[in-house]
């Protein structure tokens, strides 16, 4: 804790980097970097810095730094209103805001709604120039709004990759994999008519996930097939009836791969409607981005993604993309083998 003649050093006005400077001993530039996080000031010298500015609650004037620095400190989280699947949207938030949280950056969320064209919210936050860098999802194999990034040479960076890959910031889980691998532990339980309920077919994890399955099933008797999942308002609604009716068309249907929360519970339910026994008669596989299924249904075969790593590496992968445009993007692309639990446990 600062002493009370520190405190007095402020006393009767806002803190100010000077504020600061005064308390440590320390030149205002230098206190300057230090709450920045700048690597050349020794790890002490900041804890120190980043102590007293705490203490004597210091909040940076984020209309004199943008005036001085020509940035905003913020990185926008661009996210559709949809509801996801348990808690994809506070999970992403959570551990992009926990890796910020000892950098001078902070997040803030931009929404976009289901009739609302994707690109606006991100065409307003590079022309009002109201971040430093932009992280969207639900990415499409020529998504316009990377395009539009990419030409104007604004920091981002995708959960999700697309075409052009190579050439930006992305964190990725392969859904080539995971419906490869979905596929075969759904084959291990003997079944032999799989049906994958797909993400909208515009993005890019979709149709990863569909060429998975079909490379999982090319050179097997196994038969596959998909549709896609319904993603406006009453989905649960929709789906339920669309899946009832095809298995009442499809009755030899035994094995249903899913990719998010609300699809496996419209696949439990349609089952149940039907008087078919999950485990049993027919299996599913999921997704999921927490263990929601395997405490409750464990006779439910499980694919845990880790959001969590997800989120923390975006945050970095934007904060590069800032501060060292110069250098590679950092990106990471990851399978169900080194970053999931699996769930088999199955009598």
């Amino acid at each position: 804790m600062i002493g009370i003649d520190e405190k007095l050093a402020f006393k009767g006005g806002r803190p100010t980097l000077k504020s600061i400077a005064e308390i440590c001993g320390l030149a205002v530039p230098t206190v300057s970097r230090a709450l920045s996080g700048a690597s050349d000031i020794g790890q002490s010298t900041r804890d120190r810095v980043r102590q007293v500015a705490d203490e004597i609650g210091y909040v940076p004037n984020r209309a004199g730094v943008r005036l001085r620095t020509g940035k905003t400190n913020v990185i926008s989280l661009v996210l559709p209103t949809e509801i996801d699947g348990l808690n994809y949207s506070s999970r992403i938030i959570a551990s992009i805001a926990g890796a910020l949280r000892n950098s001078p950056y902070h997040l803030i969320v931009t929404p976009f709604f289901p009739d609302e064209d994707p690109i606006k919210p991100v065409k307003y936050i590079v022309e009002t120039e109201s971040a430093d860098a932009i992280i969207i999802n639900q990415i499409q194999p020529e998504d316009p709004r990377v395009k539009y990034l990419l030409e104007r040479n604004f920091p981002f960076a995708t959960h999700g990759r697309t075409m052009w890959s190579e050439q930006h910031p992305y964190f990725d889980f392969d859904n080539f994999e995971f419906a490869r691998h979905a596929t075969d532990l759904l084959a291990k339980r003997g079944r032999k008519s799989l049906l994958l309920i797909s993400p909208p077919l515009s993005q890019n994890y979709s149709q990863n996930m569909i060429t998975g399955m079909q490379s999982a099933t090319k050179e097997t008797d196994l038969f596959s097939d998909y549709f896609e999942e319904p993603t406006q308002n009453g989905t649960s609604k929709r789906l339920n009836d669309q899946l009832i009716e095809y298995l009442k068309r499809n009755p030899g249907t035994d094995g249903i791969i899913t990719s998010t929360t609300v699809s496996a519970v419209g696949a439990i339910n349609a089952i149940s409607a039907l008087g078919r026994q999950l485990g049993k008669d027919i299996d599913l596989c999921t997704k999921e981005v927490a263990p929601f299924f395997r405490q409750i249904r464990p006779e439910i075969l499980t694919i845990t993604e880790d959001v969590t790593k997800a989120g923390s590496f975006l945050a970095r992968a934007a904060l590069r993309a800032i501060d060292h445009p110069e250098e590679p993007p950092l990106q990471m692309l990851v399978t169900p083998e080194d970053t999931t639990e699996i769930n088999t446990a199955i009598t």
